[in-house]
């Protein structure tokens, strides 16, 4: 783990779609723009949105359509507003968030956050596991450990670069409307009916209780910081006319991508409505019951496969851009950086274990259970995400002229007001018919302290930048320049030079050589990693070993032939622990150290033994690549 030494967010990937090149065509240029809508548009389209789609669908028909819509226009707002601070103030939500509150403030952000991410990977998992469980038989609890394969997808994708990431995730939307479409037109729905349902009303209470669920489960908070640092990655000028239209193109991708979730959630809420609803099964909430039960209805069991194939595509779209948003969090709030693999690795097993041991301990009959769960646990989060960006575009301090104007401010919000409401309704509804059980006093307890700290986290992110009067304080990476004392650090007496017998070797100890005098000291390393020798040590002598300590010998040789000063020592076990123990021990001033460009997996199997000796050495390290 180390210091994120940039500000700029997904630093990898920042600023790499060029739309200002000369040679593109002035469309070109304008599309260039569009993209990261479409990967923030996939959690609007998760498998946590299915089981209240479905519920409102086959217990209300068409009624409940106008709530998708509404609440597909608040989301557009809200999202737009995200894209509106990456744009003119290049930050991202956890970097502003980490400008403006104080520490430990921002910490409790930061792990709700990681919490909203964990739960929505929860849900992407359980939807994939249940999608492959579908269409192979598959059992479920195998669905879900296949699930964590995708990291290496994920990792392969990023290496294309973000514009085919966001081709891939785009042709994953393609997928899951097609399946849709077709589905319908199986089902044939009255044209008529469903219009009807675009105009607002509510039927029951029940009514009331789904179309919360759909509008709470609609604006996702890791959605919210990962939109905010995607449009970074788009290269413009910084003039206002530049940031103007930057701002025009990204709600226009926003609204498209956006609408094109609205059309996937309709469809799903359709289907159900006119395949379950029309034929009195208005019990149907669950994916797997509505999979079971569509080829009865549609006379084709087609149409089913092609309900876990959508599934399946939703699943992976969405837990690819929650990494992303994972990423993003960390860097913004904690400004560290750890490998890609071991974050998606941590994040994928964070969501894997619990619901893995729910099947293994209830049966998979509780899945549907802990998808809930699952959104509940992101509802509970939104408010911390939404009320911080709204005082963040807000600001003129920091917006200058691209200050949202009063009447969205205010639509905000009240959109805010509603979306907090409905969550905290519909979680202090779950709460209540746990308090009504008898027993668990300790849990009882524990969740009202929780909801007291959760309450007054909420007024203090509200109130804390109303009251700030002082500017935001910047995230500075570097402190304040001071006048240089120039005193050059003389040549090193002792070097130390680490071989692994390949080309490399030969560019190692030239480097090594320009670093010294005639006066100086060279001890070459190279540690022996065969079985024998991590057993016996010193003791070894195996073929490996002896082979080892001969061309080491003859390097050494050779470098007394030229005049130079040099020895030689054979390490024997861990490379990391061996090295920084000889160098240690040694009083080595500057250890020179080749790097063979590992990538990916083979990073991950070889250690990063660099990065690792760092930590564990005084020493300074030259790292001479094997491409230069």
């Amino acid at each position: 783990m180390a210091k994120h030494h940039s500000e700029i967010s997904l630093s990898e990937v920042h600023n790499s779609v060029d739309t200002t090149a000369p040679n593109k065509s002035r469309w070109r240029r304008i599309l260039a723009f569009f993209g990261p809508a479409y990967l923030v548009s996939v959690g609007y389209m998760d498998p946590g949105n299915w089981a209240t789609d479905l519920a409102g669908g086959s217990q209300f028909g068409y009624s409940l359509l106008w709530v998708l819509v509404m609440s597909n226009i608040m989301a557009l707002l809200l999202q737009s507003l995200s894209a509106r601070l990456g744009i003119v103030r290049n930050r991202d939500l956890a970097q502003a968030n980490r400008e403006t509150y104080p520490k430990k403030v921002n910490f409790a952000l930061y792990i709700l956050a990681e919490i909203a991410i964990a739960a929505t990977d929860l849900a992407e998992i359980l939807g994939m596991a249940i999608g492959l469980q579908l269409l192979t038989g598959m059992p479920l609890i195998w669905g879900v450990l296949i699930t964590a394969l995708d990291t290496f997808l994920l990792i392969a994708l990023q290496r294309l670069g973000m514009r085919k990431l966001e081709a891939f995730i785009i042709g994953l939307i393609f997928i899951i409307a097609m399946s849709f479409l077709i589905q319908i037109i199986v089902a044939e729905p009255n044209a008529g009916e469903v219009v009807s349902g675009l105009v607002p009303h509510i039927e029951n209470d029940t009514a009331l209780y789904i179309a919360i669920g759909i509008i709470g489960a609609t604006v996702m908070p890791h959605n919210l910081y990962l939109h905010s640092a995607l449009v970074q990655t788009r290269k413009f000028n910084r003039d206002d006319a530049s940031i103007k239209k930057a701002l025009k193109l990204n709600f226009i991708d926003s609204a498209v991508a956006l609408n094109m979730a609205l059309l996937v959630n309709a469809a799903i809420l359709i289907l159900a409505a006119a395949v379950f609803y029309k034929t009195g099964r208005s019990d149907v909430g669950e994916i797997k019951q509505a999979y079971e039960l569509l080829p009865q209805h549609l006379g084709s069991s087609f149409a089913a496969k092609l309900f876990a194939i959508a599934l399946i595509a939703a699943g992976q779209s969405s837990t690819i851009t929650g990494t992303l948003a994972g990423q993003i969090v960390m860097e913004g709030y904690l400004r560290l950086r750890i490998n890609p693999i071991v974050r998606r690795l941590i994040t994928r097993l964070i969501a894997i274990v619990p619901a893995a041991l729910v099947i293994l301990i209830n049966g998979e009959e509780d899945v549907d259970s802990l998808l809930i769960f699952s959104q509940v646990v992101l509802s509970m989060q939104l408010g911390f995400a939404i009320i911080p960006l709204i005082h963040f575009v807000s600001d003129k301090k920091t917006m200058g002229k691209f200050v949202i104007k009063p009447w969205v401010k205010i639509s905000a919000w009240l959109i805010t007001v509603v979306l907090v409401y409905l969550n905290a309704r519909l979680i202090v509804e779950q709460a209540m018919d746990f308090f009504n059980t008898p027993g668990n006093l300790v849990w009882k307890g524990l969740i009202i302290l929780g909801a007291i700290g959760f309450v007054i986290l909420l007024l203090y992110t509200t109130i804390y930048p109303l009251q700030k009067k002082k500017s935001a304080q910047k995230i500075t990476i570097h402190d304040t320049p001071k006048n240089l004392e120039l005193s050059p650090v003389p040549h090193y007496g002792k070097i130390a030079i680490t071989l692994d017998f390949s080309e490399l070797d030969e560019k190692v100890i030239n480097h090594a050589l320009a670093q010294g005098t005639s006066d100086s000291g060279y001890l070459l390393i190279h540690i022996t990693e065969s079985v024998a020798a991590g057993a016996n040590f010193g003791e070894s002598v195996d073929d490996e070993t002896l082979s080892d300590q001969q061309y080491l010998n003859d390097y050494v040789q050779q470098l007394k032939d030229k005049g130079y000063q040099a020895e030689g020592k054979l390490g024997f076990g861990n490379t990391v622990d061996s090295i920084a123990r000889i160098i240690n021990e040694s009083n080595i001033e500057l250890l020179v150290i080749g790097a063979h460009g590992h990538r990916g997996i083979k990073d991950l199997i070889y250690g990063e033994t660099i990065n690792q000796l760092r930590h564990l050495i005084k020493a300074p390290i030259l790292i001479v690549p094997a491409k230069s």
